[in-house]
């Protein structure tokens, strides 16, 4: 199979399209394209309709070039989405003032959020052993600085990070697979499928009936988030009361 549309990854040459200056190739016609324009062109393909609609081809066409010209700057669709999502998450924004550690991931994960809700495709792209991007990189910076002091292990701040990072992916990806006709997940849906079932499923059927409902539908966010920061500092408490000794 042609690499070009395998998905393998040309490691060297991914490097140097994330992290290498962004001159336009040497051989061949002047360049007509950038970097950033391909991306974006990726982008909103891929923001349509999922990465399964993004190819080369595709890209190409909506540049006004050939798919072979295409590969002049990029050498495969797994490089595209590299490029793609160091585009999408863009650099992160500054901590809030005066935050502490807590505060700090919490504005986190929630820029995160938005940041995958705009761009649902973004999520899996992040699935996987894979090259960062500078921006990616500045992201974890980020959370990793708001840890600096708490504690917590190199190791730890890295899993807080993780966990907080898919904490937001999961979100965003739940929510893009809901419609305007109520899903089976979504409480409307459950309420329908409870409708005559109510001995079955008698608990379900009162959670379901009692849940209330915030207008700003993130009441997942608050309430998950907030469970994982209170994890999160029982967990600093007791490493600096010395009832957990750090990981060996």
């Amino acid at each position: 199979m042609d690499r070009m549309n395998s998905g393998a990854v040309d490691n060297r040459k991914l490097y140097e399209l994330l992290w290498g200056p962004r001159t336009p190739p040497r051989r061949g016609p002047r360049p007509t394209l950038t970097l950033t324009v391909i991306a974006q062109a990726g982008i909103a393909i891929a923001d349509a309709e999922g990465l399964d609609g993004l190819t080369m081809h595709r890209v190409a066409e909506a540049l006004g070039v050939t798919k072979m010209a295409l590969y002049r700057y990029v050498p495969g669709k797994a490089e595209l989405v590299a490029l793609m999502l160091e585009a999408a998450v863009g650099e992160p924004p500054l901590p809030p003032e005066g935050a502490d550690w807590r505060g700090r991931l919490d504005d986190w994960t929630r820029q995160m959020l938005c940041r995958f809700r705009r761009h649902p495709w973004a999520p899996a792209a992040t699935c996987g052993p894979r090259l960062h991007g500078p921006n990616e990189l500045a992201w974890l910076e980020r959370a990793v600085a708001a840890l600096t002091g708490t504690g917590l292990t190199g190791d730890e701040q890295l899993d807080v990070v993780v966990l907080l990072a898919g904490y937001a992916g999961n979100l965003a990806q739940h929510a893009s697979t809901t419609t305007d006709t109520p899903s089976q997940h979504s409480e409307a849906g459950l309420v329908a499928l409870l409708r005559g079932r109510a001995d079955r499923f008698p608990s379900l059927d009162a959670a379901v009936r009692s849940a209330t409902h915030q207008a700003d539908g993130d009441q997942a966010l608050d309430f998950g988030l907030a469970r994982i920061l209170d994890g999160i500092e029982a967990l600093i408490t007791a490493r600096a009361a010395g009832r957990i000794p750090p990981r060996s």
